[in-house]
This record gives C-alpha cells, structure tokens and sequence, in this order.
C-alpha cells in the first residue's frame, strides 16, 4: 500500500504533469496540422496571418506611396480566396476596404499627385476580391480545398498509370504500351488492365476506350480501370465483357458507353482469344508471310443494352508473330476514315519488322496520329524468334 501511495504520488509531481500536458499539447497541433492540410480544420492561422499583412501594407503604402502601391492589397486577398473559407474570407475584404479607405484620406485626393487611391485601383481590388470569393465557394462547395486539389489530381493520375502497368511476361515475349491523352493532358480516357492468371500461363489484357476524351473522360476511366481490374482475372474469360457490360449499365451515366477488347494469351503455346465490345480489330504480323492480318470479333459496344453477347476470334503467335490492339484515336480522325487509318498504321509499324518492335509503340503514335485532338492508346505483344530472344 506505502508504495502505492508513493507511485501515485510520483505521478502526481509537477514534472509528470508537464510531461502529460507538453504531450497533448504536440498531438493536438499534429492533428490540428493534418486537418488543416487535408481541409476539415479550422482555418484562422490563415486568416491571422493574412489580417497581419493587412496593415503592414498600409503602413507602407502611407509610407512610400510609390514603391508600395496601394494596390497591393491584392495580395492577401488573393491568397485568401486560395486559403480561406467564404466566411472567414469577408472578413478579411472587411479589413482591406478599411485600409483602403484609410490610404485615400492619408494621401489625399487621386487629382493631387500620383501613387494615390485611384477608382482604378478600387476596381482592381474588388475584383480580385471578387474572384477571390468565387474560388472559395466553389472549393467549398466541391470539398476540395487548394491544399489538397493538387495532390488528389496527381493521385489519381498515378492511379492510372500503376493500373496500366503490363505484367512481367517470360523469356521469348515483349510487351509495351504507350498512352497519348487529347490535348497534352495528364489524363485520358483510354486505359488498360492486365494481370497474368492461371497460374501465370494465361496473360489476360484489357484495353478500353472511354466515351469522351481527355479531362471529361478521365474520371470515368479511373472508376472503370478500378472496376476492371477486379472483375480480370476473378471470372472466366468468356464472361469478362458481359460483366462489365453489365457494371457500365447500373452507372447510368448519361455518356456511358465504352469500346473495349479483351486479349486471353496463352504463354506457354501462343493461342490467343480476342473478344470485342465495339472495338476496332487487332492487328496480327506473320512473321512468315510478312503481312498484317485484321483480327476482328463481334460485340456491341459496353454500356448499350443488356444481354449483349460477345464472340471471340481465335488465333495463334508463332515466333516472330506480333500482336497489336489500339483504340480509334490512333487509326480515325474526321478527315482519315478506319481502313484508311490502318493502312498508315501498318504501313509506318513495317519499319519496325526487321530491326524488331522495341520501344515502337511511342514512336508509332508520333508518327501516325502526333497531332490528333482524341486519347491514342497501342499496346504491343510480340513473340520473340530464337535470334531476338538470344540477343536480348
């Protein structure tokens, strides 16, 4: 009991007690600072700081008119419409339009000299205050305030880029993909999934084709990417498409069609299943013959009507045989029709044939389709003869 009451009482000293408070006091402010980052704390360090800078720019201003123009004001209120909350952020106006109507009666009337307050200046101050409180509500409204818009879009489009990552494949095979969203954006439409099943035998690969492009799409291809690649992989390849068919009708998306087409390759063989859903055909290099075959099966297009049946096309990659899928940016712009397309396309992947296919597909979207305001996606899948898998 005597030690007890000695522990207790241990506990109890001022030392202890400071400790316990020094502590709480460091995790509140690190919670405090990942509210704040993340948007759901309260923002009045932004708005004292920025409250601060009010009447050090005054002060300038009545001090030297000249170097510190009485439009300077501007600038916390630009970074209040970035920082703060519609709220907090008319407080902030409050205290600029004060110290603009302080600097007016200092200096004296706009007719007597320059660097003064001028109507012009006025303007110019109420209407980033303006702009300012558009921003803020807007980020108010959407939940995503500028501390962390930036970080989520870049997420996102990580997000894509991992998903679209092709597997590893086995000695004697190569696979690459290159990726042109519309417009130099950093997100598009056109994505792909892939994932090696059945034990590691079967290489499966999805590319889908997004209805919009760019932006607008991009949003749509992340949920349908996430989407996809769960279902690859989880069912047989036969019931893939329907699947996803499926998923895309309960969106209920007012643009919610997508073409796509599923590739089943057998590593150890080289048979391979396309399915289609609306996408234009495949494309098959004989390494024998030294032409380009159209692999073509049947589907609708996802999205369309329910019940939709998809019928694979069969083939086989022999040794130095290529496979080549891509979506209708590459080969369909509005003054150059499909076959039109393909050909060029085949025309400018022949070049390839005898030095092999490393590193063409970025280099034949920049020679095909450079300039084309839609996403351009071309996978490659190759089958590397002895003399190719021996210098590699």
């Amino acid at each position: 009991m005597a030690a007890g009451r000695e522990r207790r009482a241990a506990a109890e000293t001022f030392t202890a007690r400071l400790k316990k408070q020094w502590h709480r006091a460091r995790v509140g402010m690190r919670r405090a600072a990942v509210d704040y980052f993340r948007g759901d704390g309260s923002d009045w360090i932004a708005l004292a700081g920025l409250l601060l800078t009010v009447p050090l720019i005054a002060a300038g201003t009545l001090a030297n008119s000249v170097w510190c123009s009485p439009s300077a004001l501007c600038i916390p209120i630009v970074a209040g419409g970035l920082l703060l909350r519609p709220a907090s952020l008319l407080g902030l106006y409050a205290a600029a339009a004060t110290a603009l109507i302080v600097e007016a009666v200092q200096l004296g009337p706009y007719t007597e000299g320059v660097a003064r307050v001028t109507p012009g200046v006025v303007l110019v101050v109420a209407a980033c205050g303006f702009f300012g409180l558009l921003v803020a509500q807007f980020r108010s409204r959407v939940g995503v305030p500028w501390r962390r818009g930036g970080t989520m879009l870049f997420d996102l489009r990580e997000r894509i880029r991992v998903q679209s990552k092709l597997p590893k494949l086995p000695t004697g095979w190569h696979r690459e993909m290159a990726l042109r969203p519309a417009g130099g954006q950093s997100f598009s439409g056109d994505f792909v999934v892939a994932a090696r099943t059945n034990g590691g035998r079967t290489l499966e690969v999805v590319l889908t084709d997004v209805s919009g492009k760019g932006m607008d799409a991009g949003s749509r291809a992340l949920l349908l990417s996430g989407a996809f690649g769960g279902l690859l992989g989880s069912l047989p390849p036969h019931d893939f498409l329907p699947a996803a068919n499926g998923y895309l009708l309960r969106q209920d998306w007012d643009e919610g069609f997508a073409t796509s087409i599923h590739l089943v390759l057998d590593l150890d063989s080289g048979d391979y299943e396309l399915y289609s859903a609306g996408h234009p055909p495949g494309l098959q290099l004989s390494a024998g013959s030294g032409r380009w075959e159209e692999k073509a099966a049947d589907g609708p297009l996802l999205g369309v009507y329910d019940g939709a049946q998809f019928d694979p096309v069969k083939g086989s990659l022999r040794p130095g045989d290529v496979l080549m899928l891509f979506t209708d940016g590459l080969v369909e712009t509005s003054d150059r029709d499909m076959v039109e397309g393909i050909d060029r396309l085949t025309g400018e992947a022949d070049r390839y044939v005898a030095g092999g296919f490393h590193g063409a597909a970025w280099h034949l979207i920049e020679a095909v389709a450079k300039d084309v305001n839609d996403d351009r996606a071309l996978l490659l899948i190759c089958r590397e003869g002895p003399t190719a898998a021996a210098a590699r």
